[in-house]
């Protein structure tokens, strides 16, 4: 005898098994488990863990937890809320990935901005948070995130709050200048050294990251917020280059 198969609600009803095969409950235990033992894990090892491949089912599981993602590693990684021991800045660390109790990257650099007093600078952002953050640092000032003011040749981030960035600005002034290392240039024989590299830089302006490599190379450290402010104050803009002759097309 044959027997007529509805092909289509097989295929559904295992998808949907596939797509569910822990419960609620059996999810929520794995996952407290996996992360008392291993306190950190990206997709694949929570995709066996749930037993699933479904990568909605795994945030909807994360979801009734609460997770935070890893701000370093194309936020790759994943740990529970209450897994961290987070840092007076709201910072954790755990073999070489890092999280932020504020969430993203964006969001913590301007919480960071605007809990110091004396505002921050490009370096002391990267230096605390291990990555680099002159993107977001460009994002969150176009959208009035943050502030940022010229000072001593220097861009300082400072809070959206126009009364709390004059304070900031004020308490900034007060600081005693950091000793610069011993082959890194600063205020006038800096600005004077990147100058010459833009003059240098035959019929283009060049990018900063050209003017940072040649300096490099002659044992000058710089970095990128130092040539554009220095760029800034002088009105330096850099030269678009000329289409291509397959962009005229």
């Amino acid at each position: 005898m044959w027997y007529k198969y509805d092909y289509r609600a097989l295929s559904m009803s295992y998808l949907y098994q596939g797509d569910a095969v822990l419960s609620p409950e059996l999810s929520r235990q794995a996952l407290r488990r996996l992360f008392r033992q291993r306190r950190i894990a990206d997709l694949d090892l929570l995709f066996k863990t749930l037993q699933t491949e479904s990568t909605m089912s795994v945030f909807r599981r994360l979801s009734g937890l609460g997770y935070l993602t890893s701000y370093n590693h194309a936020r790759r990684y994943y740990t529970l809320d209450d897994v961290p021991d987070f840092d007076a800045d709201g910072l954790w660390q755990y073999q070489g990935v890092l999280f932020s109790k504020c969430g993203t990257l964006k969001d913590t650099v301007s919480n960071l901005v605007e809990a110091a007093d004396d505002g921050r600078t490009h370096r002391e952002l990267r230096a605390r948070l291990r990555v680099h953050v002159h993107n977001t640092l460009l994002d969150l000032v176009d959208s009035k995130g943050i502030g940022r003011e010229l000072l001593d040749g220097l861009f300082l981030y400072v809070s959206a709050d126009r009364a709390r960035a004059i304070a900031q600005v004020a308490r900034r002034r007060q600081k005693p200048a950091a000793v610069a290392p011993a082959a890194v240039l600063s205020g006038h024989s800096l600005e004077i050294a990147v100058l010459l590299e833009v003059i240098h830089g035959a019929r283009l302006i060049p990018e900063p990251a050209q003017v940072i490599e040649r300096l490099a190379g002659k044992g000058v450290g710089v970095d990128r917020d130092q040539v554009e402010a220095i760029f800034h104050k002088h009105g330096l803009k850099k030269t678009p280059r000329s289409p291509t002759r397959s962009s005229r097309r």
